[in-house]
């Protein structure tokens, strides 16, 4: 199982999409997706185990609203160190 880690895509020196993936097995795949709030989505497996969430504006999102989706699923909340490269937090 691979621990989470954050993924930031650039454009022009701007941040334009953003990845959190969640703890997961090397072989999950996401089946379903649901819109978590404005910029928000989740990823889930099969079986409904949340597998990530999509950023979709990473320069208005903020970490309270990461973290309030992630304590929805039941994920651990960020830190402020792992949520540091996303420019609203």
């Amino acid at each position: 199982m691979a621990g989470r880690y954050l993924q930031i895509t650039y454009g022009d020196g701007r941040p334009l999409a953003a990845y959190l993936r969640l703890s997961r097995h090397a072989d999950a795949k996401a089946t379903r997706t649901e819109e978590a709030g404005d910029g928000l989505i989740v990823d889930y497996d099969a079986d409904g185990t949340p597998l990530g969430l999509e950023i979709v504006n990473p320069e208005i999102v903020s970490g309270e609203q990461i973290n309030a989706v992630l304590s929805s699923l039941g994920v651990p909340a960020m830190s402020p160190r792992e949520l540091s490269p996303l420019p609203a937090s």
